[in-house]
């Protein structure tokens, strides 16, 4: 790959990640404070990422492989997405935000596949290559982190209470609008099929995948993938609410750790994969997911802020070697004919079905656990992802029977 080309992928996953982690994290802290909206509500604003990615298989099973460049419908959809973006900035209530924020993940869902459609499309040896184009993706969630706390300072208590955080919209409507743009100067990825050619719902949606489920401990995976989304949901729905609302300062900020944390235990895994095996692995995972919410429950922030950022700090273990290693499983047990097939179930199965269920359990549980002042009760509320978590490995631990499982990254 050219020095150049390498440049303007990395470029892209930059602002791709950076519009992202520019308004996703603090969304919750924002329709609590600025919209008034309740538990549910926000479960049903952050369900629009399931809703999104189960839409945007028909989007580039429809329309990206078959009749239009990838990065010229990635320059339409995120040109489209700065107007959604800019019109939720001006949103006075939810029942005026919420369509348009549905709108907006409808486009940008697809987007997360297309720049990597365009990337794989320029390199000769993905393994070695994308690494170092997609780890630009998530120096772009943390300087979008950091700007918001350090540089802006939208999610101070101040800024909270006189609606700053509405300029987090802005800011990604700007960048959305930047990478819209420079879509267009990207190397050309035409559409991988013949327009003329039959697809069918089976074939958008990786459908024949499904006969994977006929073995046990795939099915098993399966199923623990989609209800390891419940624990992941409070996660991404509660954890800035939760700090802002007990008085961390700089929350957004904090919370890249949790990033830099995923590219440390990036680089882990395939050791601790290579010498414990999947199995312990992904249980390693999943307990990370129990230990980080009782770490929620007990820290505070003051002298226990430490338990906190600890919290924080294990997303790259709790993200990696649950996520990643079953994208691994995944493909060994696919075969070549249906890897596409079955990663593409997965990610159906977690982040549309496994986080709608997700985010509408937080968001009551959330409801459940509010007192008259408006505040919450955290202590009570992180008990339930971390018992959902440890359920999970309970049962996992139990039923998933040990089997070599090669690693390729």
């Amino acid at each position: 790959m050219k020095k150049s080309t390498q440049t303007q992928l990395s470029v892209m996953m930059f602002l791709e990640f950076f519009i992202w982690g520019g308004w996703f994290v603090t969304l919750g802290t924002f329709l609590g404070n600025n919209l008034n909206a309740t538990g549910a509500e926000t479960g049903m604003a952050y369900s629009t990422q399931s809703w999104g990615a189960i839409v945007a298989p028909f989007i580039i099973g429809l329309i990206a492989d078959r009749y239009f460049n990838a990065e010229r419908i990635l320059g339409v959809l995120h040109i489209a997405g700065a107007l959604m973006m800019f019109l939720l900035s001006q949103a006075s209530d939810f029942g005026a935000f919420y369509p348009y924020l549905l709108g907006y993940m409808i486009l940008y869902m697809p987007t997360l596949a297309l720049v990597n459609s365009v990337s794989f499309n320029q390199m000769t040896d993905p393994t070695k290559e994308f690494s170092y184009i997609r780890v630009w993706g998530t120096i772009g969630w943390i300087i979008a982190g950091l700007a918001i706390s350090y540089v802006f300072g939208w999610d101070s208590r101040e800024g909270i209470q006189n609606g700053l955080l509405k300029n987090s919209f802005l800011m990604t409507a700007f960048a959305s609008g930047v990478l819209g743009l420079f879509s267009f100067s990207l190397p050309k990825t035409p559409p991988r099929e013949n327009g003329g050619d039959k697809l069918s719902l089976s074939d958008i949606l990786g459908l024949e995948a499904l006969k994977l489920l006929k073995d046990r401990n795939f099915l098993i995976f399966f199923l623990s993938s989609v209800m390891i989304c419940i624990p992941l949901a409070f996660y991404y729905q509660n954890a800035n609410p939760f700090l802002a609302e007990i008085g961390v300062a700089n929350p957004t900020g904090k919370m890249t750790i949790g990033q830099a944390s995923e590219v440390l235990f990036m680089l882990l895994l395939p050791v601790f994969f290579k010498r414990f095996g999947f199995k312990k692995t992904i249980l390693v995972g999943m307990l990370a997911w129990a230990l980080r919410y009782v770490l929620f429950a007990f820290g505070n922030a003051d002298e226990l802020s430490f338990m906190l950022l600890l919290g924080i700090a294990l997303h790259g273990i709790c993200y990696d070697f649950f996520f990643v290693s079953g994208q691994i499983y995944t493909d060994s047990k696919a075969g070549e004919k249906h890897k596409s097939a079955a990663q593409g179930l997965i990610t159906l199965a977690t982040y549309g079905v496994g986080m709608l269920i997700g985010f509408w359990i937080a968001g009551k549980i959330s409801d459940s656990y509010v007192n008259a002042e408006g505040l919450h009760d955290w202590n009570e509320i992180w008990f339930y992802p971390a018992g959902f978590a440890a359920l999970i490995l309970i049962v996992f631990s139990l039923s998933f029977k040990n089997e070599e499982v090669e690693y390729k990254a």
